[in-house]
């Protein structure tokens, strides 16, 4: 039998191009003493794995040139020499952009297959469900009758950063999307209060008119124009928690920095950054929130399926380009 891998051919300058990767056959390897073999099923493409491509200093090391790749994956055991793990549990693992995976049993995590959809356990019960939670909640500080902006809100975070907001009582919820078609989804599935199309004119207007009142959170993902917009809206003592700037991620030249940074004196606002893997205390009460909402139809998420690992480097290119709605998923 042979596997399919995607490895890093080259380091990007600029946006990322189907020449920066290449898809190999190789050999199914065979799992050692404490190790699985998984079958990959679906696979994880995210705005993070920009940063990995090259070499610049960041909170998690670069993919290596010529080598697989790797991130969020869902999988069946297929063979297992690790305590608690037999063929035909249904893992998930941190070994994707593969089509096989040898991973140590104690860096897998067994996933019920009956209770939700297992692609979901790589989105709305996932890692993108988990960072909106807490972002949200333990970062933002989010409380009851906030305005609360989400930029990139059609995102796998954004939406459902926009959807505990409301369900937990927000005043308003104010979310920025590229195109009318997820402007629509936002305001009439999703039940953003308002959204916009960043790409109509300046964020800094269409903010304004979209939360006449300010803004309490802001939830970004984006940076540049509309985090600057952002702090123009902020009331007084408002959060912005920075979860990422995917306007930046393919800047060749540094960017500036919001111009109107100032306002942090004046308005007393707080700005933090965070990671996912600093929360994973969360992820008991965030499984115990959030599950039951996924179950009862109350949290709505989308799924944008790209089908064939050979496929993924375009689906990740497409990711950037912001063509998806929801999460980004390749099903192997």
């Amino acid at each position: 039998m042979t596997a399919t891998e995607v490895r890093l051919a080259s380091r990007p300058h600029g946006a990322p191009t189907l020449d920066n990767f290449s898809v190999v056959e190789v050999d199914v390897p065979s799992p050692g003493p404490g190790q699985v073999l998984v079958r990959n099923t679906w696979m994880s493409v995210d705005p993070y794995m920009r940063g990995r491509m090259s070499t610049a200093k960041s909170y998690v090391a670069p993919y290596e040139v010529g080598t697989v790749m790797d991130g969020g994956a869902l999988g069946e055991v297929v063979e297992s020499n690790a305590d608690g793990l037999a063929p035909g549990d249904v893992v998930l693992h941190a070994l994707g952009w593969r089509t096989h995976a040898v991973v140590d049993g104690a860096r897998v995590a067994k996933v019920d297959p009956d209770a939700a959809p297992v692609s979901a356990y790589l989105s709305v019960l996932g890692m993108p469900g988990l960072t909106a939670y807490a972002g949200l909640f333990d970062v933002a500080n989010f409380r009851e009758g906030d305005t609360v902006f989400v930029s990139g809100a059609a995102g796998a975070v954004g939406s459902l950063v926009g959807q505990l907001a409301k369900l937990n009582g927000a005043a308003r919820v104010v979310g920025s999307a590229g195109s009318a078609e997820k402007v629509r989804w936002l305001t009439d599935e999703v039940g953003f209060d308002a959204a916009f199309n960043y790409k109509d004119g300046s964020v800094r207007d269409l903010l304004a008119e979209a939360a006449p009142d300010g803004v309490d959170v802001y939830f970004d993902n984006v940076g540049g124009d509309h985090l600057e917009a952002a702090i123009a809206q902020l009331n007084l003592h408002g959060r912005i928690a920075v979860c990422g700037m995917i306007s930046q991620y393919n800047a060749t030249e540094p960017t500036p920095a919001p111009r109107n940074l100032s306002q942090i004196i004046a308005k007393r606002f707080t700005m933090r950054g965070f990671l996912v893997a600093d929360h994973e205390d969360a992820r008991p009460r965030f499984l115990r929130d959030v599950a039951p909402l996924v179950k009862d139809g109350k949290l709505t998420y989308s799924e944008t399926v790209v089908d064939g690992i050979a496929n993924a480097p375009q689906a990740f290119l497409d990711l950037l380009a912001g063509a998806n709605t929801g999460k980004m998923l390749v099903r192997l």
